[in-house]
């Protein structure tokens, strides 16, 4: 929504700045009223944080109709720059309407560069994923990502008695009741304003451990796909906040006999949209020599606890593929065997993943190949 704000004028002199003047042992401010109407604007980038890099963001107040301009931060305070030389650059790359403050505001997706030469920082991964992206753009890779994450309160997952565990996995996964789900006003909450601020988010559903909830991003290409994931997760946390929970994205939240986190990545191209063979081919593309063992070190941390083999997940030292397979590392959905064409699910891929390199790595290893045909 738009805002106004008052200007407070030095006593007397006309001057844009805000001061107190004393009257005897009391203070006050003098203001000379100036209305303006403003907007704010999140802008939010990927930390330095290993092994997970954590999401942050500031508030700029911009005038109405100001286009968003790069900003800084301190990236001694982030994990991106020592004391010495901590200023880091905030180049605006995407940005949407902020279902939390109002339509008028701005959510903002920023890139994180080296103000002397306004190069990448090292912490940027979107650049080189625009990069692969352009380079087989012809092939039209598209991708749909299912981000699965679990809520925590006082330390323990949604739903789950103070002491103990709730019953074995079975009925949560789409379930319905309060015997079965928690956390379901998070989730409306958070499916309404992904809508409102106009991002691809083409579903949702509660997940086979309790307390644990998915939603999905996409169809987008190699580069949106990963801007919006990062969205879709920074709504997800501002939200939890507001009901007190933690949204974690934890590869293995809880250990035992209960589901791991995943961030399933479905990916298509123009081929694999057209052929049988473009599937295949892009299924052993990715178990190629060194490929799999280049995929798993970059698809998240916490994949040796939650890729054992068992709920639903091939073991991560092991790459095979299968239609309908929910063991395998990529499954080929069953529609896509009958009809002959459409796309792939790499289910390797940890909640806690960076998007932009795993699109980046999917696109690179699977276009590659196809561009051999």
């Amino acid at each position: 929504m738009r805002h106004r704000f008052t200007r407070c004028s030095h006593w007397g002199n006309g001057t844009e700045t805000t001061v107190w003047k004393p009257v005897g042992a009391r203070l006050r401010v003098v203001c000379i009223e100036r209305t303006q109407v403003v907007y704010q604007a999140e802008y939010m980038w990927i930390d330095g944080t290993e092994p997970v890099a954590l999401l942050r963001s500031k508030t700029k107040i911009l005038p109405d109709g100001a286009d968003l301009p790069i900003w800084g931060f301190d990236g001694s305070s982030t994990n991106q720059a020592p004391g010495d030389n901590s200023d880091c650059v905030l180049k605006p790359v995407f940005d949407c309407p902020d279902p939390l403050r109002g339509p008028d505001d701005r959510l903002v997706m920023c890139e994180v560069l080296i103000p002397e030469d306004m190069s990448p920082h090292p912490t940027n991964t979107r650049t080189a994923c625009v990069e692969t992206y352009e380079r087989y753009r012809d092939q039209e890779p598209i991708f749909g990502i299912e981000q699965e994450y679990t809520l925590f309160k006082n330390g323990r997952p949604l739903g789950w008695p103070a002491n103990g565990f709730p019953a074995p996995q079975g009925p949560y996964y789409c379930g319905i009741g309060a015997d079965e789900v928690a956390g379901r006003e998070i989730v409306e909450a958070h499916t309404k304003a992904c809508i409102d601020a106009g991002l691809a988010i083409s579903g949702t559903n509660a997940e086979v451990m309790l307390g644990q909830w998915e939603f999905q991003i996409g169809p987008l290409d190699t580069v949106s796909v990963a801007d919006q994931v990062w969205m879709a997760r920074y709504l997800l946390y501002r939200i939890s906040e507001d009901y007190g929970v933690n949204a974690s994205v934890t590869a293995k939240p809880i250990l035992g006999d209960w589901n791991g986190a995943g961030a399933h990545t479905n990916f298509s191209t123009r081929a694999m949209r057209e052929s049988y063979d473009a599937i295949i081919k892009a299924c052993e593309a990715l178990g190629q020599p060194g490929k799999p063992e280049e995929h798993i070190a970059n698809y998240g941390t916490g994949y040796e606890e939650r890729l054992t083999g068992l709920h639903e997940t091939a073991h991560w030292s092991e790459f095979r593929y299968g239609v309908s397979d929910r063991g395998a590392s990529v499954r080929i959905p069953w529609q896509v065997a009958k009809e002959g064409k459409g796309y792939i699910e790499d289910r390797r891929p940890s909640a806690n993943m960076d998007p932009y390199t795993v699109t980046r790595l999917i696109t690179e290893t699977c276009c590659s190949a196809l561009a051999e045909d």
